[in-house]
This record gives C-alpha cells, structure tokens and sequence, in this order.
C-alpha cells in the first residue's frame, strides 16, 4: 500500500527569522523562569516527603487485620490481608456485571491520525528552508481525533465525538479482615484482570446506533468485520480489579483506614499487591521519591537548557548569514546553554537544600563554581585578540 502522506515547503527570511528569534528571547526568559521555579518546588517536595516518610517508618505499628485494637487508634498501622467486597459492579450500558473491587470499560475508536515530520534546512544570505512531511495512518484510539485541525482533512474525516466513553466504576465498601479501605485505598488498587466480553446476541448498547455487534476475542466490536475495522468502528474491552492480598500502611481510626497525617506535612497511605513487611514498603516508597526528585530535576534542568537556547537565538540568527557560521555559533550557544543551566540547576537545588542538609548544598554550589570557572574560560579562548596599539 502506498504511503498516505503530503508535504508542505515553506520559506523564511533572513529579516523574519530573526525577528521571531528576538520574540523568543522573552519566551525563553518565561521558560528559564519556570525551570528555575519547578527545581525549587521540587527540592522542598523531596525534603518534605523525605522527613515523612522517615517519621512514618519510626512510627508504624504492624497489626493483624482480623480484629480491631482501640489502643492504634489514630496511629500509623501496618496489615497484610486479602482486600475483598460484596458489592457487584455493573456497566449500565453493555450488561456486564462482576462482584469485584473495580470494573473498567474501555472503548476504542478506529480513527484517522496525522503525524509531521520536518527537516529545516538553512540557505546562504541567513533565510531557511522548511519541508514538513504529514503522514496519516487509521488507529484505535480512547480519544476523539480531530480531523479538523489536519494539514488536508480531505480524505481524513473522522466523526467526532465517541458514542461511549471508557468508565471505571469502584465498589462502595472494600475491607481488609475487620477494617474498611478508604477510598484512596482502594484507588490504588490496579491489578485490572480481562473480563470476556458480554454476549452480543443478549445485550442492547445503545451507543452501536445501527452497527452490528460481535465478539472479537476479548473485544466486544461494534462494526461490519472485525479483520477491516472501518473508520468510526468501536472496540470495547472490560476489565476488573479481584479481591486480592494487600499490604497497607495508613491510619487507623476506629475500624476504618484513611491517610496519616505526618508532622513533616504529607499524607501517607501505602497499599500494595501481595504480602509486604513495612519496612519494605517504606524503602519502595523513599526510591520512588528520589527517582521522581530527580526526574522533575532534569526536566526542570531542560526548561533552564530551551529557555537559554532561545535567549540567545538571535545570535545564531545573525549567524546565519553564512551558514556554516551560524552552524558554529548555534554549537557554541549550545555548550554556553547547556553549561549555564547546569550552573543555575545547582545553584538552585544547593539554595533549596542549604537550609536541610548544609554539606550537601556546599557540594553543590561548589559544582556549580566549577562550571561558571568552565564557561568563563571558554569564554576567553572564543574571544579575539587584542589589536595591536600604534606608538
């Protein structure tokens, strides 16, 4: 089959490709800015749960689920047990019906996707070239795509909006031996398990508007041949959460469990899939913390990067001029971005830090001395000769 694709060449000047690389100087300024903010937010959230979940390990008391202590009363509790219910789920719309802890229904849309690719390509006299190449391909999708935003919906037409959309529904009353589950408990019970598909021949789904409906292995498709789905078509699959062996780590309050609160400021509620001692969910717990400290530092370290980059576009703009120029500028303002970053993410998560764990900030700051020393000396190697002075 031939690629469904179309392209598009478009052209700049020398004169607007550097008055858009002025306009992006203040952009980059306000993304730099929010890199700056999300590092320091994101210091005090690690330090905050750090010390938390420190003072919830000190504390936590292992029990027993079968039976309710009044003395752990407002306590921090630790239990392993099978999380089970009595509530039956049901979805309204396709007949299916479980006694579980959560029933999921997915639907799925067969719909047109346009995805671009570009390759810019710089000319002599500072202007640049363009070529974007837009491809479209049919997908299942939970989404609504819209066809109206393509580059040619000609040919690409979807229908909207999705006659049914995916739902969870959760069970009112979950318990753990002689306890309830509060709801942010049982929220994060995930372990979604297939449920097969209800019996087209017995259920009226109001959604298939004229479709046939059919079994299509674990799917229930809503269309003329499941092996040629159409445009418009819909797939629905089900899936239910079963009552399982928990581990949790939350507040005891008579015979129901809910978030702790910790005098460091978090709220701590831990429930896992299968038999867990607390120290071992405690030590998942902190990794966690420190894997998404410093994923949010590196994000924030390529905020400060885009942000210094298009500060100094105008630069690589004069640059371009000469390509070959603009192509050693931009390599330039790239090893001056990526250094300053690196020094304005150390010296912010030092400053975060100096208040918590001093030597761990002088470390830091002492980093980024080091890379300020770099740049500066870069700096002098780039720079010109002096002319000589006529006597």
């Amino acid at each position: 089959m031939a690629a469904d694709t179309f392209t598009e060449v478009t052209s700049r000047s020398w004169g607007s490709k550097l008055g858009s690389s002025i306009k992006g100087v203040f952009g980059g300024l306000v993304i730099a800015a929010l890199g700056i903010a999300l590092l320091w937010w994101n210091e005090g959230r690690a330090v905050t749960t750090a010390r938390g979940l420190k003072e919830g390990a000190r504390t936590v008391v292992s029990v027993t689920p079968d039976r309710v202590d009044g003395g752990n009363d407002g306590k921090l509790v630790h239990m392993t047990g099978e999380a089970t219910t009595t509530d039956s789920l049901a979805d309204p719309d396709c007949g299916v019906r479980v006694q579980a802890v959560a029933l999921r229904r997915t639907v799925e849309m067969y719909q047109w996707k346009e995805e671009k690719k570009s390759e810019t390509r710089k000319k002599l006299g500072g202007g640049d070239e363009t070529v974007t190449t837009y491809s479209y391909s049919k997908v299942w999708s939970e989404d609504a795509i819209d066809s109206g935003a393509f580059k040619k919906p000609e040919g690409h037409a979807n229908p909207g909006t999705l006659p049914l959309s995916s739902q969870t529904w959760w069970a009112d009353r979950v318990t753990l031996g002689a306890f309830t589950l509060g709801a942010g408990l049982v929220s994060q019970m995930r372990d979604f398990q297939p449920v097969p598909p209800p019996d087209p021949y017995r259920v009226s789904i109001p959604a298939a508007r004229g479709r046939r409906v059919q079994a299509s292995g674990s799917s229930l498709f809503l269309g003329s041949d499941p092996a040629s789905p159409q445009v418009g078509d819909l797939r629905l699959t089900f899936a239910q959460v079963r009552p399982t062996t928990v581990s949790v780590v939350a507040k005891q309050t008579g015979s129901a469990l809910d978030a702790f609160q910790t005098k460091a400021g978090i709220a701590i509620q831990m429930l896992r899939t299968g038999a867990h001692p607390a120290d071992t969910m405690f030590k998942a717990a902190m990794q966690s913390n420190r894997m998404m400290t410093w994923l949010l530092r590196l994000f924030g370290f390529f905020l400060i990067f885009v942000g210094l980059k298009a500060f100094l576009g105008p630069l690589v703009a004069l640059g371009d001029v000469v390509p070959f120029i603009g192509n050693l500028i931009g390599g330039g303002t790239s090893l001056v971005a990526f250094l300053g970053s690196a020094v304005i993410s150390l010296v912010v998560i030092a400053l975060a830090w100096l208040a918590h764990r001093p030597v761990l900030a002088i470390g830091l700051l002492a980093g980024a001395l080091v890379a300020l020393v770099l740049i500066l000396m870069r700096r002098k190697k780039t720079l010109p000769p002096p002319l000589p002075v006529a006597r």
